[in-house]
């Protein structure tokens, strides 16, 4: 199994943007990524030096949105959507991104991906993904 550390992130998304401005072929998952990062232009200047982007922190206590992180959430959920792990969340998705498109149904996803993870790991057992897919369900209500 591929554990990439942070700076392994990091230098992903930021030549995933670097060869996509420059016209570069992209991977299939450069690709995906770079589809997240145009719809989040706020992150270009972090995106565009990456060795800025490997010095800096992201602490909770910084107040300031890690947007590796963020990046990294918007393609974990493309992929659990892809092949429908945990089952339903394929379903639960596209009903989802009826009512609010898909860019606000996946910051919805991330919502309920990111409580599923804090509980998990608050409560040291294994991440629960029917609930974590039945909170997506309800968020389409």
């Amino acid at each position: 199994m591929f554990t990439p550390s942070s700076d392994d992130v990091r230098r992903f998304f930021c030549e995933a943007y670097r060869k996509q401005r420059s016209g570069e072929i992209l991977s299939p998952m450069d690709a995906i990524a770079a589809d997240w990062i145009v719809q989040h232009p706020e992150y270009a200047d972090v995106l565009s030096n990456a060795e800025a982007a490997l010095a800096r922190d992201y602490s909770v206590e910084g107040g300031q949105a890690n947007p590796f992180l963020h990046l990294s959430m918007h393609l974990s959920i493309a992929e659990q959507v892809s092949i429908d792990q945990p089952p339903g969340i394929r379903a639960a998705c596209n009903a989802l991104t009826q009512r609010l498109g898909a860019h606000d149904a996946h910051h919805e996803i991330m919502e309920c991906l990111g409580q599923m993870i804090w509980t998990s790991q608050r409560n040291g057992v294994p991440p629960d993904s029917v609930a974590y897919v039945e909170c997506v369900r309800a968020r389409c209500a």
